[in-house]
């Protein structure tokens, strides 16, 4: 556990060693500006709550998350680093651990950054701040998961570029065939609806919008620890094999 927050502590530092902490911060904070207020008519509904906040949150991350996991290994193989950070008195499991809490948290940062939009809904009205603690803890849980795919990824190729594209292929996979509206209305036309209920099971759409809604249900949460312990494990794999090769 100390080797895990010692390399977490040190990956965390490392992202404000350079300007892709901030300019992350600052893209992130002004895209869910301009979908909450501009784009999700925060004001023309005329209801005090952060439903256009976190609805567009899946496919905020959808762009950014794997821009900030695309370096997690990749960059650490095409440096030559990689072989560095493996003598070092750390598995490869505390390895993948501590650089992936280290994202974690800072995703986590940039999220807690938000907190005017909270202050400005509880100014203009009486809003359901139950509801609304529970959104942030669905986007922060689905942003782990994110980060989970994209370190998977990121640690079986040398090029940011591929690492940040087939991230994000992945995670749409899961949006697009496993929990969008329109595509599961496609699938229940022809596959039976236990398999359709099977797929929608499966998608970080349905459970983060049944937490958004401020229903924190044990199946959601269990949901989202599996996906990410799993793609962790997944990432070791990675990188024991590539350590043979």
């Amino acid at each position: 556990m100390h080797n895990i927050c010692t390399l977490c502590k040190r990956e965390f530092a490392s992202y404000f060693a350079t300007p892709l902490a901030f300019v992350f911060i600052v893209i992130f904070l002004v895209l869910t500006g301009v979908f909450t207020f501009f784009i999700g008519g925060f004001y023309e509904r005329g209801q005090a709550d952060l439903a256009p906040f976190f609805s567009y949150h899946p496919w905020l991350y959808l762009f950014l998350i794997p821009a900030l996991s695309m370096r997690l290994w990749a960059e650490e193989r095409k440096s030559g680093t990689i072989e560095l950070l493996m003598t070092l008195p750390v598995t490869v499991w505390q390895a993948v651990v501590g650089k992936f809490l280290a994202a974690w948290a800072f995703a986590g940062l940039a999220l807690a950054l938000t907190f005017p939009m909270w202050i400005t809904v509880n100014y203009l009205g009486d809003p359901d701040n139950g509801t609304i603690v529970a959104a942030y803890i669905g986007s922060f849980l689905m942003a782990g998961g994110f980060l989970a795919v994209g370190g998977c990824i990121s640690a079986a190729t040398r090029n940011q570029v591929i690492a940040f594209i087939l991230t994000a292929v992945i995670c749409l996979f899961f949006f697009l065939l496993t929990g969008f509206g329109p595509v599961i209305n496609v699938f229940s036309g022809w596959l039976p609806q236990p398999v359709v209920d099977a797929l929608a099971s499966l998608s970080f759409l349905t459970h983060f919008s049944s937490i958004a809604k401020g229903v924190i249900d044990l199946r959601d949460l269990l949901y989202f620890a599996t996906l990410i312990v799993a793609w962790l494990v997944a990432n070791a794999i990675v990188l024991e094999m590539k350590k043979a090769d």
